[in-house]
C-alpha cells in the first residue's frame, strides 16, 4: 500500500505569507494583523503591528480559522451567511467563532489544504487582496 505524502505548511513557509501579506499592505498604506494557521487550525505564524486597529489580531485569526474550516476565501462565504444562503444556520459553537468578512485565504499545496492566511486592518477587499497575494508568493 502506498501513501501519498505532500509538504506541509512550514513556519518558514508562514514567515514568508506574513512578510508578502505585510508589504503588500505597506504598499497600499494600510497597516494590517496577519495570522497564519496550518492545516489542523495551530497558530504558524501572527503579526500585529503597534499601529494596527487592536482587534485587528483577533480578526485575522478568525478570518484564517474561517478559511480553514470552509476551505474557502472568507470572500467567496459572505453570501452563504444571509438569510437564505448555505450557511444561514451554520452553528458558531466550534473553538472559534467563524467569520465571514473578507481577508481569510486557504492555503494549498498539491492539492491539499495545508492551512489558512488571515488578514485584518484594512477594509475586507484590501485584506482579501493581501491575503491573495501573500498566498500567491507560495506557489
Amino acid at each position: 500500500m502506498s501513501t501519498t505524502t505532500f509538504a506541509p505548511l512550514t513556519t518558514h513557509d508562514a514567515e514568508a505569507l506574513v512578510t508578502a501579506a505585510r508589504r503588500a499592505a505597506e504598499a497600499a498604506g494600510v497597516t494590517v494583523s496577519v495570522t497564519v494557521l496550518d492545516a489542523g487550525g495551530h497558530l504558524l505564524a501572527f503579526r500585529r503591528d503597534d499601529r494596527a486597529v487592536l482587534i485587528s489580531g483577533e480578526t485575522s485569526t478568525r478570518k484564517a480559522y474561517t478559511a480553514l474550516q470552509l476551505n474557502a476565501p472568507t470572500a467567496d462565504l459572505v453570501d452563504a451567511v444571509q438569510p437564505g444562503g448555505l450557511f444561514h444556520t451554520l452553528p458558531t459553537a466550534l473553538d472559534r467563532p467563524l467569520l465571514f468578512i473578507a481577508g481569510g485565504v486557504p492555503v494549498h499545496r498539491d492539492g491539499r489544504l495545508i492551512g489558512a492566511v488571515g488578514v485584518g486592518g484594512g477594509a475586507p477587499e484590501q485584506d482579501h487582496g493581501f491575503a491573495t497575494a501573500a498566498v500567491e508568493t507560495l506557489v
